[in-house]
């Protein structure tokens, strides 16, 4: 491959200091310079996340595009942010962290060859945090809604007949995401 990440990912707030102070205590992210252009009009901070990922963070006087919410799949081009973690005791730690933020709940997604836990950061971006499943079977993917057997307190969300986790089954098809 000619790519061995992703560089940045540019966001919109409506408050910089709440962005990163949620990115800081969750993720230990580290924060890089902060630039103001118009008297301060637009600012523009960068928080790294990763070794070579980071993000740009804009907060632009007047802006209300990160005050919009929309439900999984009606965001738009860019739906979530995916994020790696570094090992599952890093996995482990953001998962306690984002629950004690009440920033997640205690689901975590059993994919297969990954585990995976969502979360919302303080503008309501949804994101999800995924790491290697140790336990993973080779050449078995489970559908999005599967709970983790290494998390048994993590239970599948109840939210009406037919919704699983995060997605609705419909019977007569395989898939259909709902929320």
């Amino acid at each position: 491959m000619l790519l061995n990440g992703v560089n940045h990912v540019a966001i919109l707030t409506h408050d910089t200091d709440q962005l990163v102070a949620f990115y800081r205590e969750v993720f230990d992210a580290e924060i890089g310079a902060h630039l103001e252009e118009f008297d301060g009009a637009v600012q523009l901070t960068f928080i790294r996340i990763g070794q070579t990922a980071e993000l740009n963070v804009f907060q632009i006087e007047g802006n209300t595009e990160a005050d919009r919410q929309a439900p999984m799949f009606g965001r738009g081009r860019i739906d979530h942010l995916g994020l790696q973690a570094a090992s599952l005791g890093a996995f482990d730690q953001i998962r306690d962290r984002l629950i004690a933020l009440g920033a997640s709940d205690r689901f975590v997604t059993d994919f297969g060859p990954v585990l995976s836990i969502f979360f919302r950061d303080p503008d309501g971006l949804e994101g999800e945090v995924c790491i290697q499943n140790p336990d993973a079977v080779p050449g078995v993917h489970n559908p999005p809604g599967t709970p983790a057997a290494r998390y048994p307190a993590a239970r599948a969300r109840s939210l009406g007949p037919g919704w699983v986790g995060r997605v609705r089954f419909r019977a007569g098809s395989r898939l259909a995401y709902g929320i």
